[in-house]
């Protein structure tokens, strides 16, 4: 039998971003997977070397577009680490509920969105809908649903509106309510079972070797999470677990991310009791308005993503742009190494199931 070449992508319902895979398949198994970026490509680090140290928050959250402001954080905390500089209490319990919030509108987009490789999609209506009353909320506090722009370097932009801390527990508590009945519909659905389990399987040392982490590593039994292991704001102040599994397959990628929102709630419930009244940012650097001057230094700055470990190495020459800014994708390794190697000898409707079950996000590997 001849070998057939596919395009997947960069317009398919299955694919995350303009991003494409070309197949060369026999029958319907996947013999051979190149990925291709570059559709995407804006040169953002380069970009951000060519701009002013303020006019970036603007450019940075177009990196990773379903979970923008894990961008914003990192920026903001290289500068502040270069610049020594101490960030308000508030601003950074604040930090951290932003980040939570974001984590379990990703987690929504790809519990549901599952449904669509797989033909459920109820799931996925459910999951949008559900993910726009979280960027309801983001509306509100930055007056922008996606590009958010509210972490600065030196805190956040602007304090919370008033009666939105109600509005968060209001969203809180439905969304708890909620996630058993995605867990029947989605995780116990016999579609989802024979469609995911076994499947995109790969293991840790795997994972280990070509550095994937979050979700991808902690569903072969490994509890890893920058939140625990190198805590950044105050995640040491807080209680949460890290939910693992074994099987290392789809089944086990997806069926953690509910656990996960479940364990952000948690977190964002700790953030509200414990969060001080008081300022939410102070100044950076020399200079005033966008022209600021950065003392010369660097520093690497990393956060736990949705798809794992997010990071910016920041270097300043005490000028009023950066010198040199290099951002670590987290699913670059399982979106350009991982598509390669891993998905031959799948089938190819199996391909859609990987890039969202491990979160392959196309603008992390296109920057």
């Amino acid at each position: 039998m001849g070998e057939v070449k596919l395009f997947f992508g960069p317009n398919h319902p299955g694919m995350h971003g303009n991003f494409s895979v070309h197949m060369y398949v026999e029958g319907d198994i996947v013999v051979k997977a190149r990925p291709m970026p570059g559709f995407l490509h804006r040169g953002f680090e380069k970009l951000m070397e060519r701009r002013l140290w303020y006019q970036n928050i603007a450019l940075i959250p177009r990196i990773c577009v379903p979970e923008p402001d894990i961008n914003e954080a990192c920026y903001a905390m290289a500068i502040e680490k270069i610049a020594k500089v101490e960030v308000p209490e508030r601003a950074q319990w604040i930090r951290m509920i932003v980040l939570e919030l974001a984590r379990i509108a990703n987690h929504l987009w790809s519990f549901g969105g599952i449904g669509g490789p797989t033909g459920m999609y109820t799931s996925m209506y459910w999951a949008v809908a559900d993910r726009d009353k979280v960027l309801d909320i983001f509306e509100e506090l930055s007056g922008a649903r996606i590009y958010h722009m509210y972490i600065v370097p030196g805190g956040v932009r602007k304090d919370l509106p008033p009666k939105l801390e109600d509005k968060i527990y209001h969203l809180l508590n439905y969304l708890e309510a909620k996630m058993p009945e995605y867990e029947t519909f989605i995780l116990k659905n016999r579609i989802l079972h024979t469609r995911l389990k076994g499947i995109a399987k790969i293991d840790t040392e795997t994972c280990l070797k070509i550095g994937v982490t979050g979700i991808g590593l902690r569903a072969t039994g490994v509890p890893y999470d920058i939140r625990k292991v190198d805590p950044y704001l105050f995640y040491d102040k807080v209680e949460f677990e890290v939910p693992t599994a074994t099987e290392g397959d789809a089944y086990a990628r997806i069926s953690l991310k509910p656990k996960e929102i479940i364990q952000s709630i948690r977190i964002i419930r700790q953030c509200l009791e414990k969060m001080p009244s008081g300022p939410v940012n102070v100044r950076i650097g020399e200079g005033n308005g966008l022209r600021i001057r950065v003392p010369k230094g660097m520093a690497y700055v990393h956060v736990e993503s949705t798809r794992g470990e997010y990071g910016y190495l920041v270097v300043s020459d005490g000028g009023e742009k950066p010198y040199r800014v290099a951002v670590r994708g987290a699913s670059y390794p399982q979106g350009l190494y991982g598509v390669e190697h891993l998905l031959p000898g799948t089938r190819i409707d199996d391909v859609p199931i990987w890039l969202d079950s491990m979160g392959v996000c196309a603008p992390e590997i296109d920057r």
